[in-house]
């Protein structure tokens, strides 16, 4: 289906602005769906990116087949696709386990007695569990970026990755791998469910308090980084709340802890006194907080811009053209969002199943992230996985290690992503995703692997070089006609023609190598 599509179309909307039906190459500025007509296998595939990581063609296909409303609803109806769900014993929960109170005991006597042996032997017992738990942080990396390639619920993965950088959180800090791994399932859970009962969830969360020191926050002496964080990251943005607020909502989280990996409210450490937060008096404790956090309209309009930026276009880099019709449909995502009390399901429905989202201006506009690009380029073209620790340090290297966020504000994302250092290294990973060649040599097992991309094309995309040349670039670019896509063309066709203008397995791998070096492989 022609990429132009929508912009070719000539119905206008009944209820859409004159301007928007007059001049249809503007960005609609209303949630208008988009009609069964107009949804393509081009649509297709920009929902799979957007919602998930990326779609082979037989997924691109299927969708295209269903129409919108079906494959919207399909992504979004998370728990009717049967995929386990991570066990809690999946992981070591007790490596850095808290001394048990003969433990206490004994080091406790061995600091009056002074006895060096036995507090060396401590010592060493700690330096050995965190050496571990280094090493089951890494494990925990490579089973969520394996569960992310694997899982037939991209939906619910996408989600948690959004969470994960919404709600940033460095193992780096807490030193606890479990605790991560706790965070993340939280975040798998709550993936598509409601924000308000995640924002209740978070101040209980055991990596939380500990990366924002809260669980050390008591009466007297409360500490303000997690109410500080949980309105301007997390909830509210600057501008929305005060100073006052943020020292009366820290009163409010006194007593907030945990033990081992169980958060406890500790009521002796609870400031039990009145506190005023964002005009709601009374004895307020976290769940006060949050309550009146929620009861805020700037909180659904912070969110419905997080999500925005997330799934439609990168709101730093929007176009001035464009700014306000993107306003509005974020004021109309907000809507929806404090309509069903903070229900994240309608509000990425309303978006996912509209003109506005699958508008030329917003397809293949944003830079994709090392986890979206990584993650993507095995979905969609069915490479071999190869080594998950090189995949990781690839994403490190490209600016996005997993569970090792840089900051409370998590990755800034956009143009963040590209430098001249990162797009060597995107190129690089991806080479060694299609013929397991590195840096330094070849995978071990590249020969045992060897990448066939031939089960990408249809008999017909087989036939000849122009036709294989034309069905890669739908696929890896959704490039269909136009400046980009000739060029993009003429680069694969002079390959081909080195090659005898064969269409077999070297020449497929080779015009892949050549595609993902282009920078319009880069965008989503």
């Amino acid at each position: 289906m022609p990429r132009h599509l929508f912009g070719a179309m000539t119905q206008p909307d009944r209820d859409a602005p004159r301007d928007e039906a007059d001049a249809p190459d503007r960005l609609p500025s209303r949630l208008t769906e988009i009609r069964a007509h107009e949804f393509g296998e081009a649509e297709a595939r920009h929902l799979l990116l957007r919602a998930g990581f990326g779609g082979t063609p037989v997924q691109i296909r299927t969708l295209a087949g269903w129409g919108p409303e079906r494959s919207v609803d399909y992504l979004l109806a998370i728990e009717d696709v049967p995929y386990p769900t991570p066990a809690a014993d999946r992981f070591d929960a007790n490596i850095m386990r808290p001394l048990t109170e003969a433990e206490r005991r004994e080091y406790r006597a061995a600091q009056q007695r002074r006895d060096e042996d036995t507090l060396a032997r401590f010592r060493l017992m700690r330096q050995q569990r965190q050496r571990q738990d280094r090493q089951q942080i890494g494990d925990i990396q490579r089973w969520w970026l394996e569960r992310m390639i694997e899982t037939p619920r991209p939906l619910e993965e996408k989600m948690t990755l959004f969470w994960h950088g919404h709600f940033a959180t460095s193992f780096r800090t807490i030193e606890n791998s479990y605790h991560m791994y706790m965070q993340n399932q939280l975040f798998r859970t709550h993936a598509a469910g409601n924000f308000g009962k995640l924002l209740y969830a978070i101040i209980r969360d055991p990596a939380m308090l500990a990366y924002l020191d809260n669980n050390d926050s008591r009466k007297g002496q409360p500490n303000e980084n997690l109410a500080r964080e949980l309105m301007e990251l997390f909830s509210l943005g600057v501008g929305n709340y005060s100073e006052g607020d943020i020292k009366e909502g820290a009163r409010a989280l006194t007593g907030y802890s945990f033990n081992d990996d169980a958060f406890v409210f500790n009521h002796e450490n609870h400031d039990k006194g009145n506190k005023t937060i964002l005009g709601r008096r009374g004895n307020l404790d976290g769940e006060g907080f949050v309550g009146a956090i929620l009861a805020q309209p700037a909180c659904a309009q912070f969110i419905a811009t997080k999500l925005y930026d997330f799934f439609a276009q990168h709101t730093g880099t929007i176009d001035e053209a464009d700014a306000l019709a993107a306003r509005r449909v974020i004021q109309s995502l907000a809507g929806t969002l404090r309509a069903g009390n903070y229900a994240l399901r309608p509000v990425l429905r309303r978006l996912l199943l509209s003109r506005h989202f699958y508008h030329p201006r917003l397809m293949g506009n944003r830079i994709k992230s090392p986890a979206e690009l990584i993650v993507g380029a095995v979905r969609s073209l069915n490479t071999p996985v190869r080594d998950m620790g090189v995949l990781l340090q690839a994403m490190d290297l490209m600016g996005q290690n997993l569970l090792f966020p840089p900051s409370v504000k998590g990755w800034d994302g956009g143009r963040t992503w590209i430098n001249t250092s990162t797009v060597f290294v995107r190129q690089n990973a991806l080479n060694f995703l299609l013929t397991g060649r590195l840096p330094t040599g070849y995978d071990g097992n590249a020969g045992e692997e060897r990448y066939d991309p031939t089960g990408l094309l249809s008999e017909d995309d087989r036939r000849s070089p122009e036709a294989a040349a034309r069905a890669l670039l739908a696929l890896t670019l959704g490039l269909h006609e136009g400046p980009s896509h000739d060029a993009a063309m003429g680069a694969l066709l002079a390959f081909a023609r080195e090659h005898d203008n064969t269409v077999n397995r070297g020449v497929l791998v080779g015009m892949l190598l050549l595609i993902t070096a282009m920078p319009e492989y880069q965008l989503c």
